[in-house]
């Protein structure tokens, strides 16, 4: 789609230009470097083979594809040695990304093809510009805290197998934070050393609201390239108010911001403390219960989580107290769900059956399209069988691509070879035509370059060429 100028026509045989050799000898570096991790990861015996990149989702990915889409030709250029992967850490399978250009829409970063020329099929749920948050929650957790000479480690939670990007765990020398991005986990508020912050989309009941005073929720603001954390206040009566993390500290009642001092100033008694030791749970209404389970039962068959939905199930199981309505619903959920289970369950044989025979059979791009799609369907819950068979199919990978850079390496000395065989025999050719008629300096360059390049052709010099060479090297007396 994008036309290349032609190059330029030259009369005269002249040496590439200093520039093109340095971009020459940063591709072969880049090359090399590549080769050797690859060997590096064979040699470790690892199953973290296959290129599973984080896919840093701060500051770079966001300026990277700003830059793709304001100038997409220069993109190409700048990265011409680099590659993209579909980043396990924002839900993605794991797979190499290519660069799409158009002129008629905006250039994007998309999955290469499968081998039957189909879209690639790849897990990830979220492509927005929230996609990432969970990574800028850390990341601005951690640093908060350590502005503050406070420890923290800061994790992104995965209970019961949720997606990576639902929870965020903090935990200082004060107590623990349990950020909830979505609704894929219920908050719980009676644990001891940990208080929920909610974002804008997880819902909050009055009474929890009246009994607490006060509950806190996080937000993401689009600033430029990148998304800064707000934290909110949120009061039974009143609106939430947002302010930015400098503004809020960790003490041991728990996360305050300027709203909470006030918040507690207007009442007359104490509010009960986030992280005391001695509580009371106060246990749902049954109905209540019943139709929240509901809710997550449908969100983790939407987000096609295998192991949120078995969890839900038992949980429903052993709801009681519910109207007949109700339990007719939790019942026809529930069949209908190990049903879902049962074909999920069907489809994952069916998907590790098919890589073990790609291995088994050495297909490579087979293997290239179906390890993806196994990583997406089982990341957390592998059986061993399933284990052996991905790791199998990951040093498969490993070994044809460092087939495929050995392959290139050798096209690549063919075509050296070979242009350097036809440079010979262009300069042979001017000097046999020129041959007293030209100034013997130029000359004696012409020659410099025409040994170098029969240095460059080897052997494919013929006995003729060589004598010629010989002779024009003797008549420049080099």
């Amino acid at each position: 789609m994008f036309r290349l100028p032609k190059p330029a026509q030259h009369t005269w045989p002249t040496e590439p230009a200093p520039i093109d050799a340095v971009r020459a000898q940063r591709r072969r570096q880049a090359a090399l470097r590549r080769a050797r991790a690859e060997q590096a990861a064979r040699r470790a015996g690892t199953q973290a083979v296959v290129p599973q990149p984080v896919a840093a989702a701060y500051n770079g990915v966001n300026n990277s594809m700003e830059r793709l889409v304001n100038a997409p030709d220069a993109f190409r250029r700048r990265h011409e040695d680099d590659t993209f992967w579909c980043g396990l850490l924002l839900g993605g399978c794991g797979a190499q990304l290519t660069t799409k250009l158009y002129t008629d829409r905006v250039c994007h970063f998309a999955h290469h093809p499968g081998p039957d020329g189909q879209p690639h099929i790849c897990g990830r749920r979220a492509r927005g510009v929230s996609s990432a948050d969970h990574l800028y929650v850390k990341s601005a957790a951690a640093a908060w805290l350590q502005g503050r000479g406070e420890r923290a480690d800061v994790d992104l939670a995965q209970p019961d197998g949720i997606p990576i990007d639902s929870v965020v765990d903090i935990v200082s020398q004060h107590g623990g934070l349990r950020v909830h991005l979505d609704q894929a986990v219920e908050p719980v508020w009676d644990e001891d050393g940990v208080e929920p912050v909610l974002g804008v989309s997880v819902p909050v009941d009055r009474d929890t609201l009246i009994r607490r005073w006060y509950v806190h929720r996080i937000r993401l603001d689009s600033e430029g390239t990148t998304r800064r954390v707000r934290i909110g206040t949120e009061a039974f009566a009143r609106p939430i108010e947002w302010f930015a993390l400098d503004d809020c500290e960790v003490t041991e009642r728990g996360l305050s911001t300027p709203a909470v001092e006030r918040i507690i100033c207007s009442r007359s008694t104490r509010p009960v403390s986030l992280w005391s030791q001695q509580r009371t749970r106060k246990a749902p209404d049954a109905q209540a219960r019943a139709q929240m389970l509901l809710r997550r039962l449908a969100h983790a068959r939407k987000v096609n989580s295998v192991v949120v939905v078995t969890r839900v199930c038992g949980e429903i199981a052993a709801v009681t107290g519910v109207d007949e309505y109700t339990q007719a619903q939790l019942t026809a959920a529930v069949s209908d769900a190990q049903h879902w289970l049962q074909t999920q369950a069907q489809a994952r044989r069916e998907l590790f059956s098919r890589l073990e025979e790609a291995v088994a059979a050495g297909n490579a791009v087979q293997v290239c399209e179906l390890l993806p799609r196994a990583n997406a369907a089982a990341g957390q819950d592998r059986t061993h069988a399933e284990e052996v068979i991905a790791g199998a199919a990951a040093q498969q990978l490993v070994d044809h691509r460092l087939m495929q850079e050995a392959a290139r390496r050798e096209a690549n000395r063919e075509r050296r070879a070979a242009e350097a065989v036809a440079r010979v025999h262009t300069l042979l050719t001017s000097l046999q035509r020129r041959r007293d008629n030209q100034p013997r300096e130029p000359m004696r360059e012409t020659v410099r370059q025409l040994l170098r390049a029969a240095k460059k052709a080897g052997d494919r010099i013929n006995a003729h060429q060589q004598r010629q060479i010989d002779t024009w090297k003797a008549r420049a007396r080099l």
